[in-house]
């Protein structure tokens, strides 16, 4: 079991899926994560990609995010989204999606929205996210920022225009938040 670290349900515990499919961000990952995203959270609408048990956007949401779309492709981790969402009485401010990353972002893009954090856990072995990031770009607010858990020290390709705007690690765990940059500056 997890827990919320922070916020309205702070302390309360969280269901993830069974199995070695999916890797939930551990709770002292989460806790310096969101302490790294101190300024971006109250009022963010946030995109939890690749969710497994929705801990990073439940967390966004319990420390003021106004909404969370939270999307995986297996059909167990999007039962135990919805079963911590209800759970913990965000489900108003909540829209769960079941598809890969690819049916996801294109839907949400022919949508027209845009989220101001957009958390990516994908599987360790997936270090060339070029076209996933890519593709992340038309979802990104202005000012927006791009998470994304890693193996830590693994080489991660992304899309031209991504910075890095600060990074950490924790033991076998790396987390980098990227924002995009312009000739002229950050977008």
């Amino acid at each position: 079991m997890l827990r919320i670290i922070a916020g309205t349900a702070r302390g309360r515990r969280i269901a993830a899926p069974e199995g070695r499919d999916t890797r939930p961000t551990l709770d002292r990952v989460r806790e310096n994560l969101f302490n790294m995203l101190q300024g971006y959270v109250r009022d963010a609408r946030v995109l939890d990609l690749f969710g497994g048990s929705g801990a990073l956007g439940l967390e966004a949401l319990s420390r003021g995010a106004a909404f969370a779309v939270i999307a995986d492709r297996d059909r167990e981790a999007c039962r135990i989204e919805k079963l911590n969402a209800e759970a913990l009485g965000f489900m108003p401010r909540v829209r769960l999606m079941r598809g890969d990353w690819e049916r996801t972002v294109q839907t949400l893009t022919e949508e027209g929205e845009k989220f101001d954090l957009l958390f990516l856990d994908p599987p360790y072995e997936m270090t060339d996210l070029r076209e996933m990031t890519e593709r992340l770009k038309p979802l990104t607010a202005e000012e927006g920022r791009i998470v994304l858990e890693h193996r830590a020290g693994a080489e991660i390709l992304t899309a031209e225009g991504l910075r890095i705007d600060r990074e950490r690690a924790w033991g076998y765990c790396g987390v980098k938040i990227y924002e995009w940059v312009c000739d002229s500056g950050v977008l």
